[in-house]
């Protein structure tokens, strides 16, 4: 089975976890592509979606799900989003497409967050995957010396800006054993929007994609 055929399979058994007649939250990146694919062919059963950038958005609307602005919903039942890293705590490394600040948000508003991964996705020590950080790009520099003292090596994505119009720092060299103090501490350096750590609020539900079908941790 292909990493592709993982992720479908774990796309569609994340449809388990969708609540009829509520809003839900969708994510970005090449899981929650899939599953989005998959979402339409029970779009009648929801009354819409929360997209966490444009490009889901978009790829939302196309397949005719009415995609709702945030600030006119007060509830979402639950969220759904892939991840780059995740370790036996279902903390999460996230931010590969760069949408790493919408996801937070949308997270931090549904009641459960189910996170959708193939199996390369498991680690033991977070921080292979490089840790995205959006910064405001007057801050840039600032951030990266701060960064450095924190140990990491922080390397500018270039020619990408966020949905936000902000830049992404990507920490490398960095095994990241306590993810949320880590977490607390880029989002404390002045210039920084947050980062692509979702240890505070970690995933509720982990699907994960394997060979021999989908494994469920809670």
């Amino acid at each position: 089975m292909t990493q592709d055929e993982m992720k479908q399979q774990v796309a569609k058994a994340a449809l388990d976890y969708v609540v009829t007649d509520t809003i839900i939250g969708v994510g970005t990146g090449s899981t929650a592509n899939f599953f989005i694919d998959a979402l339409a062919t029970i779009k009648h059963k929801i009354k819409g979606a929360v997209a966490s950038s444009e490009a889901t958005a978009q790829r939302l609307k196309g397949h005719g799900i009415e995609v709702f602005d945030l600030n006119m919903v007060d509830q979402m039942s639950v969220y759904i989003d892939g991840a780059d890293e995740t370790n036996k705590h279902m903390h999460l490394i996230k931010g590969g497409g760069g949408a790493l600040t919408r996801e937070k948000i949308v997270a931090a508003v549904a009641d459960k967050f189910v996170c959708i991964i193939d199996e390369t996705k498991k680690v033991g020590v977070l921080g292979t995957f490089p840790l995205p950080v959006e910064v405001i790009p007057m801050a840039r520099s600032y951030v990266a010396r701060e960064i450095v003292k924190l140990g990491g090596e922080p390397v500018l994505r270039e020619g990408f800006k966020t949905d936000n119009g902000n830049v992404i720092l990507d920490i490398h060299s960095m095994d990241i054993m306590e993810p949320v103090k880590l977490e607390n501490q880029l989002n404390s350096i002045v210039g920084v929007v947050t980062n692509g750590l979702f240890a505070a609020r970690p995933a509720n539900v982990l699907l994960i994609g394997t060979q021999n079908g989908v494994n469920v941790e809670e």
